[in-house]
């Protein structure tokens, strides 16, 4: 089976339909960074109209910084925002009948709970409280996050990106460095066709906000699409 393909939406006004079409999952902000109520209902009808699964995208309370600034936050603190975010869509979500199937951190979150095991759990303990022991939690390959979803016995998805560059070591260039972005839609498919075929990724990320993202998200579609056809196609010329 191919990889999903994962956006990060309800982040900014006048977002294009398009790129729900093309997610199989919708990160969709929930008050941290970026999103209120009226922009969660949008993205929640939205997922309905395309059939994309809803994902919660929770962060560091930092709407000025857009979630990419870290904070000194304690663990008990951050599980508090965090069950306060996806509390507020999973809110939203059953009065319009849509499951919240995922959850992933935003920006400088995500990078913290790679790193840090307290903060990971504190992360995954809300998400279980707020959302339920069904979530299936999305984040790195390795590391701290996906350390504490196995500790609470709840399913992980390992996640890679198709807009985003890498160092050698497979760590990404930190955005404002050359070479952070892609935003070359070949490149980006070829990037994803690539990881699409890596049995350590489940999951590939395109960025609501890059530019050109509905151009991005439907070349990394497509490569998906083909990707998850070869096996078919294989059998076929056997």
């Amino acid at each position: 089976m191919s990889a999903w393909l994962n956006i990060d939406l309800g982040e900014r006004l006048g977002e294009p339909e398009a790129l729900y079409a093309h997610a199989d999952i919708a990160n969709v902000a929930c008050g941290g960074h970026a999103g209120d109520d009226a922009s969660m209902r949008r993205a929640i009808g939205l997922c309905r109209i395309h059939a994309t699964r809803l994902g919660a995208h929770p962060s560091y309370p930092d709407r000025e910084g857009f979630g990419r600034r870290p904070l000194a936050l304690s663990p008990a603190n951050l599980r508090a925002h965090v069950g306060e975010q996806c509390g507020r869509l999973a809110s939203i979500a059953r009065e319009l009948g849509q499951p919240i199937a995922f959850v992933k951190p935003h920006g400088a979150l995500y990078h913290a709970v790679h790193r840090d095991p307290a903060l990971a759990e504190a992360l995954v303990q809300a998400s279980i409280e707020s959302l339920g022991a069904h979530i299936v939690v999305i984040g790195p390959s390795r590391g701290a996050l996906a350390a504490a979803a196995a500790g609470a016995g709840v399913a992980y998805a390992r996640e890679a990106f198709a807009d985003r560059g890498e160092r050698p070591d497979g760590s990404l260039i930190l955005r404002g460095d050359p070479g952070a972005l892609i935003l070359d839609p070949l490149e980006a498919s070829a990037r994803a066709g690539d990881l699409a075929r890596d049995p350590d990724v489940d999951t590939i990320c395109v960025h609501g906000d890059t530019p050109r993202a509905v151009a991005l998200a439907g070349a990394v579609r497509s490569a998906l699409d083909a990707a998850a056809r070869e096996p078919f196609e294989r059998a076929a010329r056997a």
